[in-house]
């Protein structure tokens, strides 16, 4: 399937969307959020994954990404999508605290087929420092813009915090 987004440098920076199939608010959790934070380490340790900036959402995340000379931004993404799928599926089956969760499971999961993320990662490429820092802010004010936060760097799920010389979730790569 064609996508009118695609990655053509696999070592250039990008501004990715990756969304939840139906919108569905799954990070409102802090379980499955910190499963997304966990397989976004083991991409940048093992996979090349540098990260500029992030933000996970309830039902979508967004990052400013690229990938290590001798590693493929697509196959990082692609590999931490179908992990995060498995994992937050099943984390929901066995979370005996989720409310949600047989209609999530309905949504998420048909017999043994996990969809999880819609496809495609929306890929924008970043080749100006002016596109960087608009995404950049993008990014550190969806919290915001959702009324979930009154200032960016409130939010722990995101990358505003390094900002403020608060220490964040994840290491970043700055430019």
């Amino acid at each position: 399937m064609g996508f009118a987004y695609k990655i053509i440098d696999q070592q250039g920076i990008h501004f990715i969307t990756a969304t939840v199939v139906q919108w569905v608010d799954v990070f409102t959790r802090k379980e499955y959020a910190d499963i997304v934070i966990g397989s976004l380490k083991h991409c940048q340790e093992k996979k090349g994954l540098c990260i500029y900036g992030w933000v996970i959402m309830s039902n979508h995340l967004h990052m400013n990404a690229s990938c290590k000379e001798g590693y493929e931004l697509s196959d990082a993404l692609r590999d931490f999508k179908k992990f995060t799928s498995k994992q937050i599926v099943n984390a929901i089956e066995n979370n005996p605290r989720e409310s949600r969760k047989n209609w999530m499971l309905w949504l998420l999961k048909n017999k043994e087929d996990v969809t999880f993320w819609q496809p495609g990662n929306h890929p924008e490429e970043i080749r100006t420092m002016d596109f960087f820092e608009q995404k950049l802010k993008y990014i550190h004010q969806n919290p915001v813009r959702a009324g979930i936060v009154e200032l960016e760097e409130e939010y722990i799920y995101s990358s505003a915090r390094d900002f403020y010389n608060r220490r964040g979730l994840l290491e970043l790569t700055y430019v």
